[in-house]
């Protein structure tokens, strides 16, 4: 049985987690003022291919001998497919919504991952769980008040990025135990890439030096965060360090007032607050013993997917064989 890190690694894990999300929230700040110029195409294009240094240098990391061919293709498709998906969604939301709205309909994703895990997983999800699910479903109720405020395409957007990085996730724990680390790294990142380039051509925006370090400035973020984040798995347990992802919350109506202006409503703080209870109730939930078989929450490192960048599970996969 493995024994759980001491309660200063622990400490440590989370001071890395808020700083990673930290970090996270900065990076959404940079692609809300790009988006208020370019299109989310042009600026996930960008980011992907901002991101490949990073991806090298896991890649290098990883002594695993093989190919590069799938073990489950389909699986890989589809993840792929998920990822170009909930990249463009993101980075939409992000450009026309208030941070805070954003993140509090994003927050949903770990809720649907529960839901997921029972056709992929084969989870078993009993009657707390559920009703944490349900609860959580009503705070996303709550946040879009259907048919009191319009919803627009911003909104569905960022339900259509909890909904593929459920999917992301759950196709990783599906999958990650048998697929190489390179494979699960490389393959949504060139897919991104390939599919944003060859939309170039009908939405690219000539970028004056500052605007393009703006762009820089999303890569750098992006890399320094997933390594806060692979910091943080490596020194405290995943029950610990998953909940500090709610603390973008408090970075979304900080930086939105600071920088855009922007006061969550009142429906907006209650809806995040019910998604944040619910989450954080099935995060400790599954950290206890003989609950969960997969623990499909707490084992998917990641942030909620944003679809561009390297993941953290894979990575930290290449260190260590998966619990």
């Amino acid at each position: 049985m493995k024994t759980p890190p001491p309660a200063k690694s622990n400490l440590a894990g989370v001071l890395f987690g808020l700083l990673a999300f930290g970090i996270f929230s900065l990076h959404d700040v940079v692609v809300k003022t790009l988006g208020a110029t370019y299109s989310p195409f042009q600026i996930v294009f960008f980011s992907a291919l901002l991101g490949f240094p990073l991806a090298t240098l896991m890649l290098m990391r990883d002594q695993t001998m093989g190919h590069l061919r799938p073990v489950h293709p389909w699986w890989v498709a589809l993840r792929m497919a998920a990822t170009v998906l909930t990249g463009t969604s993101a980075f939409y939301a992000f450009s026309v919504l208030p941070l805070a709205q954003t993140y509090a309909i994003i927050f949903a994703s770990p809720l649907l991952i529960t839901v997921l895990s029972i056709p992929i997983l084969g989870e078993t999800v009993r009657l707390r769980r559920w009703i944490a699910v349900i609860v959580g479903l009503i705070g996303v109720l709550v946040v879009l008040r259907p048919g009191s405020a319009p919803i627009g395409l911003g909104h569905l957007a960022a339900l259509g990025t909890a909904i593929g990085g459920a999917f992301n996730s759950i196709i990783v724990r599906k999958i990650g135990h048998e697929e190489r680390s390179a494979v699960l790294l490389i393959y949504p990142m060139v897919a991104t890439f390939v599919v944003m380039g060859a939309l170039m051509p009908f939405f690219y925006q000539p970028m004056p030096g500052l605007d393009f370090a703006g762009f820089a400035l999303v890569g750098v973020l992006a890399f320094v965060a997933v390594l806060s984040l692979i910091a943080a798995y490596r020194n405290g347990e995943a029950v610990v360090v998953a909940p500090m992802q709610y603390s973008q919350i408090i970075w979304a109506t900080l930086f939105g007032a600071l920088f855009f202006g922007e006061t969550p409503d009142g429906y907006t703080a209650v809806g995040a607050g019910i998604i944040i209870a619910s989450g954080l109730y099935i995060v400790f939930r599954e950290g206890r013993a003989n609950v969960s078989e997969h623990t499909p929450v707490t084992r998917t490192r990641s942030r909620p997917e944003t679809g561009v960048g390297p993941r953290v599970s894979p990575i930290l996969n290449q260190d260590r064989p998966a619990e």
